[in-house]
């Protein structure tokens, strides 16, 4: 399929549930920040059991890891290894960009702030483009973005200039309504 094809195939599911009763993912949106969190836990569990030598640390990380997959498992539908860890690798790079921003922020660099806020809004985006099936992770590896290119680009952009993955995480934005209680 070429990136034609596969931009309005994701325009035509956009479209479909834009036009039907949206999903009301606020319990599941919540529940992902919260998964968000457990990560954090995680990461700071494992560098804690690292710089004090207290095993301690690792056993609470195995804890919380086992929650974390637990509540994984009720957003994340299609448990194919390469969803799943792309799912997971999402919603943490989606919390750490986030707090990148808010550090920058604290520091009085807004435009910087800003610009992670953003990458951190579409990373989460992306996150739930994938797990409502909107975006196929065999699309995303199929990219001809990556053809010829040592390393990725930032941003997918496409030949007017415009960023891909904002394009697609502004349409995936306006079909989640966070606020739907």
């Amino acid at each position: 399929m070429t990136d034609d094809a596969d931009v309005r195939q994701f325009m035509e599911k956009v479209k479909k549930m834009e036009k039907g009763e949206k999903p009301d993912l606020s319990s599941g949106e919540d529940l992902s920040i919260g998964i968000m969190n457990l990560i954090s836990i995680e990461e700071h569990l494992f560098f804690s059991g690292n710089k004090t030598g207290d095993v301690k640390y690792f056993e609470l990380l195995d804890e919380v890891r086992k929650m974390r997959v637990s509540l994984l498992k009720e957003i994340i539908k299609e448990y194919n290894g390469e969803v799943w860890c792309i799912s997971k690798h999402l919603l943490a790079a989606s919390m750490r960009v986030m707090e990148v921003g808010t550090k920058a922020l604290k520091n009085g660099d807004k435009v910087k702030a800003y610009d992670f806020f953003k990458k951190s809004y579409h990373l989460y985006n992306l996150f739930w483009g994938l797990n409502l099936g909107v975006v196929k992770s065999d699309s995303l590896s199929k990219s001809k973005a990556f053809e010829n290119k040592k390393e990725a680009p930032v941003e997918f952009v496409d030949e007017k200039g415009s960023s891909f993955l904002g394009k697609m995480s502004s349409m995936i934005g306006k079909v989640l309504d966070c606020c739907k209680e």
